[in-house]
């Protein structure tokens, strides 16, 4: 039984309050005024509105085992990013290396650690961490299974804009204006879809925001083709940012997206709560105080801002956020307040241990990452479409 359900019984009201055994339709409207007040929330508590569906949202709080395998995770594909490579370090040795204690490592093995490997893995931890986070939170905005960070057309707009840089000549071509350009480009995406879904919604935004996303997605790659064979000369180094990758000697890569990041999955998490309020409907949600336009609003900003972070830092790299997001929910149930942190850590540990197949399978050569996930991901997206063609039926 629901605690709406609890709150509505004639128990539920006392000894003494007044019973009413009436039937038929003046029963059913005295209904409303049994309930006592008390089982409304206040605008500003999301958190008992949440509760309202808790039976089929799943588990309210974290479970500490899970969060502590999310962090084993982590801590996992970190030390194994590390350790595996073309010069194979031992992981003690490792360990102790990022510990800062005594390791044993030479100055080269050193600089391999400190230089470029560990860069490249806090690098695929960030970016999975922001692209699986991002899919939950849009799975949980519109409702949608099948939603991922690319829904709202960010990865079209962020392939055109680095593609209409890499093509371009003099000091537009520098490979360091790339990430500037993808974050434009996914931005002005993002812009435009919530201008198109806002002027096509009739009630039913989440789906308008759905269409507008796949007809801007679909513009900006047609633009971006056309740049491509119009500039046949550059489509090699297009189609190697295309395909995802997260090489990067240095930090700046990660210093570049580290704020972006933070900010991102902070707000994210600060909504999950307000995410379950929407998993009622936008009525039920504003009759609870909730205002689900805005919560749409804020969510979608934040959500966007990290995915086209992540875009160009590290190119396009897909299915990440319907793979991590989905294998949560189906461990753990679909309440945001339990995905969306679980997918964050498994996101991270997730990126960054197919990163590590990337680069090894085919070595000494190193396989796009995007290639990978798709790999990963395009069953995954069929179970998870056949999935949600059984329930609709």
């Amino acid at each position: 039984m629901t605690d709406a359900a609890v709150a509505t019984s004639p128990d539920a009201a006392g000894p003494d309050a007044p019973t009413d055994d009436r039937t038929g339709p003046d029963a059913a409207t005295e209904a409303p005024r049994t309930s006592p007040p008390a089982a409304v929330p206040s605008p500003a508590g999301t958190a008992a509105a949440a509760g309202v569906d808790e039976p089929l949202i799943g588990p309210e709080r974290l479970s500490r085992p899970w969060l502590a395998a999310g962090f084993l995770a982590v801590a996992i594909a970190l030390v194994a990013g590390v350790m595996i490579g073309p010069v194979r370090l031992g992981a003690g040795s490792v360990v102790r290396e990022l510990l800062r204690l005594p390791s044993g490592l030479s100055d080269t093995e050193r600089t391999i650690v400190w230089e470029f490997r560990l860069p490249r893995v806090v690098l695929g931890l960030l970016v999975g961490a922001v692209l699986s986070t991002a899919g939950g939170a849009y799975q949980a905005t519109f409702r949608n299974p099948l939603a991922d960070p690319y829904l709202l057309g960010v990865a079209g707009g962020a392939g055109f804009g680095a593609t209409l840089l890499l093509v371009s000549d003099g000091s537009w071509a520098s490979p360091a204006l790339v990430p500037l350009g993808a974050f434009i480009g996914g931005l002005v995406a993002m812009g435009l879809t919530y201008l198109l879904g806002a002027a096509g919604a009739r009630g039913n935004a989440p789906i308008a925001l759905v269409l507008a996303g796949v007809a801007v997605s679909a513009f900006f790659t047609a633009m971006q083709t056309y740049l491509q064979q119009r500039n046949q000369e550059d489509i090699r180094r297009v189609y190697s940012w295309i395909l995802g990758r997260l090489s990067t000697s240095g930090w700046h890569d990660v210093l570049l997206f580290l704020p972006y990041a933070v900010i991102a999955l902070a707000v994210l998490l600060a909504y999950r709560r307000r995410l379950d309020v929407l998993a009622v409907g936008d009525d039920e949600a504003t009759s609870l105080g909730a205002d689900p336009r805005r919560i749409r609003l804020v969510v979608v900003l934040a959500a966007t801002l990290g995915t086209a972070a992540a875009v160009a830092v590290s190119g396009l790299i897909v299915f990440v956020g319907i793979i991590v997001p989905h294998l949560v929910r189906m461990l753990m149930g679909s309440s945001a307040r339990v995905v969306l942190p679980l997918s964050l850590l498994f996101g991270a540990a997730f990126l960054a241990m197919t990163d590590l197949v990337a680069r090894t399978v085919l070595a000494p050569a190193e396989l796009p990452i995007g290639v990978v996930t798709a790999f990963l991901g395009a069953p995954f997206f069929v179970l998870v479409l056949r999935s949600a063609g059984r329930q609709d039926r």
